[in-house]
Order: structure tokens, then sequence, then C-alpha cells
């Protein structure tokens, strides 16, 4: 059997916190979804917005949860513990990949390889690393009294 690629705790995390961007971003519920291929020995992440019953049929669907349904982050606030699988749009992917140089395959909503990378952050649509913040001395202004 081929090793088994799945994400770290930390790639997780990455992940979970870009849907949640997502969803500020778009002003609706994103879902991320951890999903197991375990016939072919990796993981990948779905993100995808759940459809509601009026919503048109052009959009690429993919069905999120159902039991055992691993995700990441808020949900865009939906309460998904129930098991039940949800009717989403599909809007990208990110795939675990063996080959050299390419940890990471994002694939768009058409099923197309759209980017392959070793670093997760240059595939994903914002930068979310965390960054030093100054100090609040630093951010102080001389103030002429005179005015």
């Amino acid at each position: 059997m081929a090793h088994t690629l799945t994400f770290t705790p930390t790639e997780t995390d990455l992940l979970g916190r870009t849907a949640d961007a997502l969803c500020a971003y778009l002003g609706k519920p994103v879902i991320a979804e951890i999903v197991t291929e375990s016939d072919e020995g990796f993981e990948w992440t779905l993100f995808a917005v759940p459809l509601g019953p009026d919503d048109e049929d052009e959009h690429p669907r993919v069905q999120a949860g159902g039991p055992g349904a691993r995700f990441l982050g808020n949900c865009g606030g939906l309460d998904l513990s129930d098991g039940q699988a949800v009717d989403c749009e599909f809007l990208w992917a990110i795939q675990l990949s063996s080959l050299t140089g390419s940890r990471y395959i994002k694939v768009d909503a058409s099923g197309e390889e759209t980017g392959w990378s070793d670093d997760l952050t240059e595939l994903l649509p914002f930068e979310l690393s965390a960054t030093e913040q100054p100090d609040d001395e630093d951010d102080t202004t001389d103030i002429d009294e005179a005015d």
C-alpha cells in the first residue's frame, strides 16, 4: 500500500483559517472538509458554499458533510453536527501529493489542477501567516501643544 499523505495540525489550522477568511470575504458560509481517499492513500480538503433549494443548477456541486465528516474552521457558523450531507457549490480543493516539489495540488471548481507547490500558502487566496505586531510605544506621535 502507498504511503498515506495526511494533513498536519499546522496545515489543518491554516486551511481552517482560510475557510473562515473566505466566509468574511464572500459574506456567506464556507465549508472546508478533509476527505480521505483511502484507496489512493491521500487526503484533500474541499472548500464549498452550501446551496439553498432555489439555487441554480449551473454551479459545480459537491456533497459536504455526512457521518464522520472532518470539518475545518467554523463552517460559517453552520451547525453540521447532525451528520447530514449538505449540497454545496464546489469552490476549489487542495490535494496532498507525493510528487517531488509539489506536496500540494490546487484543484479548481471544474476539477482541473491549477497549481502545484511545496508551500501551502502559495496556493491559498489570503496571506494568513502570523505577523509580528509593532510595540505600542512605536506608534506614538508627538503632539504640538500650541495647537
